[in-house]
């Protein structure tokens, strides 16, 4: 059996080592602008193979529409950007946050949320359509 030089095995080492870096960062989302300042924000906090979470996927994207420019609606996967979890201190997956425009949490609601129940408490922040 042929030995590899050491340089040989370092290198590919070193290879490998990069290509997880660049997969890490391309699948990581920054989400220091989070909650988005001057602005009332409602962040989804779930994943995309949660069940619960898939039901309301479609009903955040129509909130994202419709309150475009008035409030802002995001959606963190907490599976894939782990560290939010901590951060949101998230303890049960959806949970929902909405933030006032000073970025201070004002409501909390963990599991599913129906779109009525959004608009409510977005209309209680004062944000309408």
């Amino acid at each position: 059996m042929k030995k590899l030089p050491i340089k040989s095995c370092l290198y590919s080492l070193f290879v490998i080592f990069i290509f997880f870096v660049i997969v890490n960062y391309a699948f990581t989302e920054d989400f220091e602008a989070v909650p988005v300042k001057g602005m009332v924000t409602l962040v989804d906090l779930g994943a995309d193979k949660c069940i619960p979470c898939r039901m309301m996927s479609p009903i955040l994207e129509k909130m994202e529409k419709n309150y475009r420019g008035k409030a802002a609606v995001v959606f963190i996967d907490v599976w894939k950007n782990r560290d939010q979890a901590g951060r949101f201190g998230i303890r049960a997956i959806p949970t929902q946050i909405f933030f006032n425009k000073d970025g201070e949490e004002v409501f909390r609601h963990v599991g599913f949320m129906n779109e009525n129940a959004m608009i409510d408490q977005l209309k209680k922040m004062g944000v309408t359509i």
